[in-house]
């Protein structure tokens, strides 16, 4: 079986960038959502996402933001990968004209169900931890065991450490796992050494 895909969300320092993309990071997520203690402003993720090379997945995280704001964002930010963590509904995620994810709030196994559902042009699904509408980070895990099959790519996410992240894997084999504060030292400012281990360990044959 091939290696799960990681994403490190909530960067905001070049250094960071540079240790996630130093210890294989297939895609780095960049928070433009205002409530995030993560949000970039547009010019200093401009500066960040042009130091990502091909082939890393440059992905931007959204929260129930105006049309316009996105796409002003879009027009200044070469991102290659939407995220939307809000209210927002398929068409509204479909008007920009790239692929995009949807967060799911797993706080039953019904509510990936109708994401399914309601979602079907979606790259992914990002399973996750936090309160409908909300953006992550919380460093909380959910219960793994209520994820039912869909027919979309599936992103692990909420509460994901170095030490979890492996047995994560093995129960759910998910196409991505995605983390942000299991590899930080603060809000937004990421471990070279929890980078690398993180990274070893989903990417360890299971």
């Amino acid at each position: 079986m091939n290696s799960v895909r990681v994403k490190i969300c909530g960067i905001t320092r070049l250094p960071d960038l540079q240790a996630a993309l130093a210890a294989g990071a297939d895609a780095l997520g960049f928070v433009f959502a205002q409530r995030s203690m993560r949000r970039l402003d547009p010019g200093k993720a401009e500066k960040l996402v042009r130091e990502v090379p091909a082939f890393v997945s440059r992905v931007g995280l959204f929260l129930d933001q105006e049309f316009e704001d996105v796409e002003r964002i879009l027009e200044r930010v070469p991102l290659s990968l939407l995220q939307f963590h809000g209210n927002e509904d398929s068409g509204y995620c479909r008007r920009f004209g790239l692929p995009y994810i949807k967060a799911v709030s797993m706080d039953s196994r019904r509510a990936l169900e109708r994401a399914g559902e309601d979602f079907p042009d979606a790259a992914a699904l990002l399973l996750d931890s936090h309160q409908p509408g909300g953006l992550g980070g919380t460093g909380i895990v959910f219960d793994w065991s209520m994820i039912p099959r869909v027919p979309q790519a599936l992103v692990l996410a909420g509460g994901l450490t170095p030490e979890n992240v492996r047995q994560a894997i093995q129960q759910v084999r998910p196409w991505a796992v995605d983390v942000s504060s299991g590899v930080e030292e603060s809000p937004g400012i990421k471990s070279a050494e929890k980078l690398k281990k993180f990274i070893r360990e989903a990417k360890s044959e299971y």
